[in-house]
């Protein structure tokens, strides 16, 4: 069994080993005379995965993306030729909210106001946009929801596109990309959406580039517009408008959801899966390969307020190192290189809080003992 895996794909030799041969290579760049023998490939979203990379392949039996999103496979062409495929839904949803979470502690620093007076919209609320609802209302803000998908849930607040735009403070995007069909996501935000939004709603984008017009966005930068900017993800990548950056409060390497749990969660589904296509027993487990953290337990006191959630967020994770590294390295050494060489991040659940705990930190994704 030859399985070819991403080479930024944490721990898959640990976990596939058993299974087969792992062969890694490199998820951008990598070509088809490379995966001619493949019977298992498991890639992340940089590899385009469709009949130019894969009919030399004759034997290719399973297709797996350690990542939430579909929209860098070609479907339609591996249904055709049989080739079962799986993503790994909901694998870094926890990741992509704390990104979110840090974000929104800067802002509320920059305009010298709380948290809590902040109406945030959640444009898609699927995996990642459901846990980051949940979230936000754990701290007590007031969340507007749009997700056409979900509309006609008889108890889901859905709310249309332009209303959420024009009554939100923050607008957080979490869509899939989609080109067609009833509800296309390519430039969601386009020229037109961008100029009628006002120039005081903050927008973070931690889903896909194309969902945001990228072009548009600088223009309206350049001609004055202010707007509080927080992007990790962007059109072109890996070669991204770097114009742009210089406007942005908060500009990162599409890495929202890079956190050691979040990626090789990911890896353990897709694990899961060739398990099941083999009818193989899995005798690996994430738990068996998690280091441990560098704060594994902390203890909180009956003093502990809402205010406090900023800093003990903060040790875990705070965006604006990741935001220092990208304006420092992105020319020289490009975007790629900084995913690639991202450091270590955990989630809130590496650390254990003992004491007398509030539930919304619970909520929030910190374990409790």
């Amino acid at each position: 069994m030859k399985i070819y895996a991403d080479d930024n794909m944490p721990l898959a030799r640990e976990f596939f080993a058993e299974l087969g041969d792992v062969t890694l290579f490199s998820g951008r760049n990598v070509q088809a005379a490379e995966l001619a023998d493949a019977d298992i490939l498991l890639v992340r979203s940089v590899t385009k995965v469709n009949a130019a990379l894969l009919d030399a392949n004759p034997n290719l039996r399973f297709v797996g993306t350690a990542t939430i999103g579909t929209d860098h496979l070609d479907l339609a062409y591996l249904q055709g030729r049989g080739i079962v495929h799986t993503n790994a839904p909901g694998c870094n949803a926890q990741s992509v909210v704390e990104y979110v979470l840090s974000c929104l502690f800067i802002l509320a620093e920059q305009q010298d106001k709380p948290l809590t007076d902040f109406t945030v919209g959640v444009i898609g609320v699927g995996q990642i946009g459901k846990r980051l609802v949940a979230a936000l209302q754990a701290l007590g803000l007031t969340v507007l929801q749009n997700d056409p998908l979900r509309a006609a849930e008889a108890d889901f607040p859905h709310l249309d596109l332009d209303t959420l735009l024009a009554s939100a403070d923050v607008v957080s995007l979490h869509v899939p990309l989609v080109r067609g069909g009833a509800y296309p996501t390519f430039h969601l935000l386009d020229a037109n959406r961008l100029a009628a939004l006002p120039a005081t709603t903050a927008l973070i984008n931690a889903c896909r580039g194309e969902v945001v017009d990228n072009q548009a966005l600088l223009a309206q930068a350049r001609a004055g517009v202010k707007r509080p900017l927080f992007m990790d993800v962007w059109e072109l990548e890996p070669a991204i408008e770097q114009q742009l950056v210089p406007y942005c409060d908060i500009a990162t390497a599409h890495i929202a959801g890079h956190s050691v749990e979040g990626k090789a969660r990911g890896t353990e589904m897709l694990y899961q899966a060739v398990c099941q296509l083999l009818d193989v027993t899995p005798t690996r487990t994430l738990s068996q390969f998690l280091p441990a953290g560098a704060i594994e337990k902390l203890q909180i006191s009956p003093n502990f307020r809402l205010l406090d959630v900023q800093n003990l967020c903060r040790m875990l994770y705070d965006v604006r190192r990741d935001d220092a590294l990208f304006r420092q390295h992105l020319v020289t050494h490009g975007f790629d290189w900084l995913r690639k060489t991202y450091p270590p991040r955990r989630e809130f659940s590496s650390v254990c809080l003992q004491g007398q705990v509030p539930d919304y930190l619970i909520r929030l994704g910190f374990s409790q003992k």
